[in-house]
């Protein structure tokens, strides 16, 4: 499709409209402390995936998805922030609901 276009650059260009997209969330002060720490919390996903990636590289002359240890490891990472969006946004929910007589 984007042949030109390396999936690198690609990645790297991604993060300016994420953290667009950061930037407006923490300014709007409407998002749930919690998912705004996980939106967040996505940023060291990627902080920690680049070295991972570059290890496994170097180290192992492999491809990060190829090694389920390290891959594991970066990814559990995304899975902590998903749970902390998730949860952000249900106590934000919790929170709305009208009190049951």
């Amino acid at each position: 499709m984007l042949d030109f276009v390396s999936k690198e650059s690609l990645f790297g260009l991604s993060l300016f409209p994420y953290l667009l997209f950061l930037w407006f969330l923490t300014r709007s002060g409407q998002t749930p402390r919690l998912a705004l720490v996980g939106f967040y919390m996505t940023l060291v996903f990627v902080a920690v995936t680049i070295p991972a990636g570059i290890y496994a590289k170097v180290a192992h002359q492999a491809n990060l998805a190829d090694i389920d240890w390290l891959h594991g490891g970066a990814e559990s990472f995304l899975t902590l922030a998903n749970i902390l969006v998730a949860l952000g946004f249900k106590q934000a929910l919790d929170q709305a609901k009208p009190p049951t007589v």
